[in-house]
């Protein structure tokens, strides 16, 4: 118990192992069913936003954040392509928290932060043991030998 409160966990812990289980599912399915989905397809208004903020081509650049919101979400539950995915969906957090919302109180950019804090995170950590990267690595390891 005291290592748990209070030492370093070992990288490599069934506790780790957990706990980025339990951020990238919930984080995941979170983005891609609360934010995700409903900008499928992009509506006139969100590409309208998009191009507010001086973007050329809105309409793709509408269909990729949407794409991203949505797949991207969904990837990160199944610990599929993680730190790529995790990537991208921080940048595209962070124009939402510093462009789309830059003058808005914190209270209105508190959701953006959160994404674009699960998005670091996980691009920084990767997946862990239980998600399909580890499945796939660890199957890749066993053909390479």
């Amino acid at each position: 118990m005291k290592r748990l409160l209070f030492g370093p966990l070992d990288p490599g812990s069934r506790d780790v192992a957990c706990g980025l289980l339990i951020l990238r599912v919930i984080g995941g399915m979170s983005l891609a069913l609360g934010h995700g989905i409903g900008k499928i397809p992009p509506s006139e208004g969100f590409t309208a936003r998009i191009s507010g903020m001086g973007f050329a081509l809105p309409e793709l650049f509408a269909w990729v954040v949407a794409f991203t919101e949505f797949a991207g979400g969904i990837a990160l539950a199944l610990g599929l392509l993680t730190r790529s995915m995790a990537a991208v969906i921080a940048i595209i957090f962070l124009v939402v928290t510093f462009i789309a919302h830059a003058g808005d109180p914190f209270g209105d950019r508190e959701k953006p932060i959160l994404f674009l804090m699960l998005g670091l995170t996980l691009a920084l950590t990767g997946a862990g043991r239980f998600s399909l990267d580890s499945l796939i690595a660890r199957r890749d390891a066993r053909t390479e030998t």
